[in-house]
């Protein structure tokens, strides 16, 4: 029993390796040769897991094979273009200049309540108001409305609107992450001033975020006082 909780602790550790070494993707946004390698991943790894009586090594070997593979695929596909189209295949509109092109969606047995589907997604309630659709390379749904029915932008009025930097998660749950804080460009010390500045304690705080221009919003933990 011990040798077994002690092989998948490592297998899982493993595989934890493994797929930061390909990258950071949902699974929604796999490619088809980066999808296929995790499922062969998992299903190697569960070997190893279930049959103590096999060497660990026999399940290590094919894992770390498969991600070279895929680290070498990648690289390819990011020297060829062509090659790339060969392993991934290539983004294809099945809505253009607003017409729905009938043979596409065929071709990818897409009906037209999936297109619907993912349109809904997207935040499109009516198809009159896309230009262009394209199911990317990963299955995704692009979407491109057409000029009267896009969201203005204070481009589209001239305006000019301030730039507050990037927002992070300076406290968490009573904790103060150093790291967040210098990515908005504040300190831990400036935080703890915040802090001190509405008579808090970092233990009391559930939640703090701050941007680089020194906008904060503080939420406070359930039941803790001032």
């Amino acid at each position: 029993m011990i040798i077994s909780l002690i092989r998948t602790f490592l297998l899982y550790l493993v595989i934890i390796f493994a797929v930061r070494l390909m990258g950071k993707r949902q699974i929604s946004e796999l490619q088809t040769s980066e999808l296929v390698v995790t499922l062969l991943i998992s299903d190697i790894a569960s070997i190893p897991m279930q049959n103590t009586g096999q060497p660990l090594v026999s399940g290590l070997v094919p894992i770390f094979t498969l991600v070279a593979i895929e680290i070498i695929l990648s690289v390819m596909m990011l020297k060829s273009g062509r090659f790339r189209k060969v392993i991934c295949g290539r983004p294809i509109v099945v809505i253009n200049d607003g017409k729905i092109q009938q043979s596409e969606l065929r071709r990818l047995r897409m009906t037209t309540e999936d297109l619907f589907e993912d349109l809904r997604q997207n935040s499109i309630v009516s198809i009159s108001d896309v230009a262009y659709a394209i199911v990317e390379t990963n299955g995704k749904l692009s979407v491109v409305k057409k000029p009267g029915k896009d969201s203005v932008t204070p481009d589209m009025l001239q305006l000019v609107v301030p730039d507050t930097g990037i927002e992070t998660v300076v406290i968490s749950d009573g904790v103060i992450s150093e790291t967040s804080a210098k990515l908005c460009k504040k300190s831990v010390a400036w935080v703890e001033g915040v802090l001190k500045g509405k008579n808090l304690t970092a233990d009391q705080v559930f939640l703090m975020t701050a941007n680089t221009a020194g906008d904060f919003q503080i939420i406070k933990k359930e039941g803790k006082t001032q």
